[in-house]
């Protein structure tokens, strides 16, 4: 049976990408075996068997970014990690070695190139990692994400394609919510439906700023125009949180705080709180603007959407990729950036109140995040994998 190997880890930024890229390479070719190979004992060695892939885990270290006398303990398991893949891909004599991103693909992607098998990298950021960067050197195709990525790389082998999504994302991203839709989770359509999102895990000062953004919220009124008499129009002021609804996914840690502050403001302002969304396609599909982190899959899944988004990069991000993926979208229109530094409630509920009854700022954004939005990538890449490999 032909074989297929992809490797990436650390984080789900690089392990959710290749999941996609496997499940569309046995779309179009069902006879294919697609195997995993990841660090011993991290995230993917989890996350890859619950979606029914094999999973070879091997022994592997990251350099530290800076020289330090750590160094002489990595290099021994850098060495015995490229001498391993070399003995596993002589084993498994796969069609071609994919890498997503994160240390653990280092050597496998080095041995593979080395042993002329086809090699291919799928690059997620605008900013790419260490360890792609090094690849590109010696891989045969190179897939961004991003424009901004691909000056990092060799012209001639580099492609934009963008991040690969879930086949599920990519369907829902291109129908509209019913009202029916909006009935299962207990909102209304009609409403202007803000999905306010730290990630899987929630991001705390988001949770915060929202919770005191409420107040804002709650106390603005807007100005409506009703009839004209003798020349002068009459206006009537409405709860502008009548308007509204807030689909908010705090992550655990924060969820019984959140939800208790929309449960004091019930009677006000519609809301949906959960610790994390099972079913985020059918969110997304129900919102008309984001509060979000700045990964590099969720810019993928909101582009898809055409979602425009108030954008908050996680300052801690490795080499501050997060910011420089936000100021990609924002730079094309598609989001404006409060930094972490800057984030209040008072800032975020004055950032909201500009933008949805904007109506037509909110449409340009939402056009400019369309614009930027691949959601064919995984079958793009799927496609180029296979003419590599066959």
């Amino acid at each position: 049976m032909d074989r297929i190997i992809i490797s990436g880890g650390g984080t789900g930024g690089h392990i959710y990408p290749g999941i996609a890229i496997a499940n569309e390479l046995l779309r179009l070719k069902s006879d294919l075996e697609i195997i995993f190979v990841g660090g011993k004992g991290r995230l993917e060695s989890k996350v890859i068997p619950r979606h029914n892939f094999s999973f070879i885990p091997i022994s592997v270290a990251g350099f530290p970014r800076r020289p330090t006398w750590r160094w002489f303990q990595v290099i021994p398991k850098v060495l015995f990690s490229i001498a391993d893949s070399f003995r596993l891909l002589g084993e498994l004599k796969p069609k071609a070695v994919i890498g997503t991103g994160g240390y653990v693909c280092g050597p496998v992607l080095l041995a593979a190139s080395l042993m002329k098998i086809p090699t291919l990298i799928q690059e997620q950021n605008a900013f790419p990692g260490l360890t792609n960067r090094l690849l590109g050197r010696w891989v045969d195709e190179i897939h961004v994400s991003f424009e901004e990525a691909a000056e990092y790389f060799n012209a001639d082998k580099v492609r934009v394609t963008g991040n690969p999504i879930r086949r599920e994302i990519r369907i829902l991203s291109e129908a509209k919510a019913s009202t029916r839709m909006f009935a299962t989770f207990g909102l209304r359509s009609g409403k202007k439906t803000v999905f306010v999102m730290g990630g899987s895990q929630g991001a705390h000062p988001i949770n915060v700023a929202m919770v005191e953004a409420l107040n804002h919220l709650v106390d603005r009124k807007l100005k409506t125009s009703t009839n004209e008499i003798n020349g002068n129009k009459e206006f009537q002021l409405e709860p502008f949180a009548a308007k509204l609804q807030i689909i908010h996914q705090t992550g655990q840690d924060d969820y019984e705080l959140v939800k208790s502050e929309y449960t004091k403001r019930e009677t006000k302002i519609t809301s949906l709180v959960q610790p994390y969304f099972e079913n985020i396609p059918q969110i997304y599909a129900l919102a008309d603007l984001m509060v979000c982190r700045t990964g590099a899959m969720t810019i993928a899944e909101i582009t898809a959407y055409g979602l425009p988004a108030i954008l908050i990069p996680y300052p801690h991000s490795t080499a501050d990729h997060q910011r420089i993926n936000a100021q990609a979208m924002a730079s094309k229109g598609a989001a404006i950036i409060i930094n972490d530094a800057e984030l209040t409630g008072e800032i975020l509920a004055q950032k909201l109140i500009d933008l949805l009854f904007n109506e037509p700022r909110l449409g340009q954004m939402a056009a400019a995040s369309k614009s930027l939005g691949r959601p064919n990538a995984a079958e793009e890449i799927a496609q180029a994998i296979l003419k590599l490999a066959f």
